[in-house]
C-alpha cells in the first residue's frame, strides 16, 4: 500500500522525508501539532507532485489524539503504509538543571509518542499484511555512553532503538519491517558541533531522507540502525 504518514512533516527533517516519498508516488498524510500554516504548505507541495496529500493534527503524547488521527489518515487514504516517527523534542541542558516537567516531555514527545503511534497503527498493517516503520534515532544513542548534556534525549533515543527492535522481531513474519534512522548532525539541529565530525560538515535533510527511503524500499532489513553522521562515532 503505496501511502505514508511522517510525524513532524509540516517542517525539517519530517517535511524532507515526507516530500521524498511523495516523489516516489506516496499518497502522504502531514502531521503538525501547532505549524498548521506550515503543514497546509507543504501539503500543497506534496499535492503539486501528483500525489493524494492530507494534514492531520495530534498531539502525539495523548492517546485519544493518536486514535483520531490514525482512523483520519485510514479514512482519507485507506491505510498506513510507511509510518515514519520523526517527531521528537530536543534540550540540551546539564543534567542537574533537568526538571521533572521537561524530562517527562522530552521521553513523552520521542518515546512514548513513538510507541502510541506506532501500537494504534499495527494494526492496520498486519491486516494489510505489509508495512514499514522508520524510528528516528539519534546518531551514538546505541553505544549507552553518558551525555551530560542531553541525558533524557539520548535516554529516550536509545529507548526507541530497543522498542523498534522489539517490534521488528515480533512482526517479522507479517511483512512488517522496523527500523531506525539515526542523525549526527544536521542542517537544522539545535546545537552544531561540527569538530565531532569527521567529514567537517552537516548532514543535509534529503541525505537524512534518503536513508529513510532506503529502509522503505528494502524488505528483507529489519531491526537495523543506520547512522546518518558523517563519520562520527559520538562515544564521548
Amino acid at each position: 500500500m503505496r501511502t505514508a504518514l511522517v510525524t513532524g512533516s509540516a517542517k525539517g527533517i519530517g517535511r524532507a522525508i515526507l516530500l521524498a516519498l511523495a516523489r516516489e508516488g506516496y499518497a502522504v498524510a502531514i502531521h503538525y501539532r501547532t505549524s498548521e500554516t506550515l503543514a497546509e504548505a507543504t501539503r500543497q507541495e506534496a499535492e503539486a507532485l501528483g500525489v493524494k496529500a492530507i494534514k492531520v493534527r495530534a498531539d502525539l503524547t495523548r492517546e485519544e489524539e493518536v486514535a483520531s488521527l490514525v482512523e483520519e489518515v485510514r479514512y482519507h487514504l485507506g491505510g498506513v503504509g510507511v509510518l515514519v516517527n520523526n517527531v521528537g523534542d530536543y534540550l540540551f541542558k546539564p543534567i542537574e538543571e533537568v526538571s521533572l516537567e521537561e524530562w517527562r516531555w522530552i521521553l513523552d514527545t520521542n518515546l512514548t509518542a513513538t510507541f502510541l503511534l506506532t501500537q494504534k497503527v499495527l494494526p492496520l498493517m498486519v491486516e494489510q499484511g505489509h508495512g514499514r516503520i522508520v524510528n528516528l534515532g539519534y546518531a551514538g544513542a546505541g553505544n549507552l555512553l553518558a551525555r551530560t548534556h542531553i541525558t533524557p534525549y539520548a535516554i529516550a533515543k536509545t529507548g526507541v532503538i530497543l522498542y523498534t527492535k522489539a517490534i521488528a522481531k515480533r512482526f517479522a513474519a507479517m511483512g512488517i519491517t522496523a527500523n531506525v534512522v539515526a542523525p549526527g548532525v544536521a542542517e537544522n539541529s539545535v546545537s552544531k558541533p561540527l569538530h565531532e565530525i569527521p567529514m567537517a560538515r552537516l548532514a543535509l535533510l534529503e541525505e537524512i531522507a534518503r536513508a529513510v527511503l532506503f529502509f522503505v524500499r528494502e524488505p528483507y532489513l529489519t531491526g537495523q540502525v543506520l547512522e546518518v553522521a558523517g563519520g562520527g562515532t559520538f562515544r564521548a
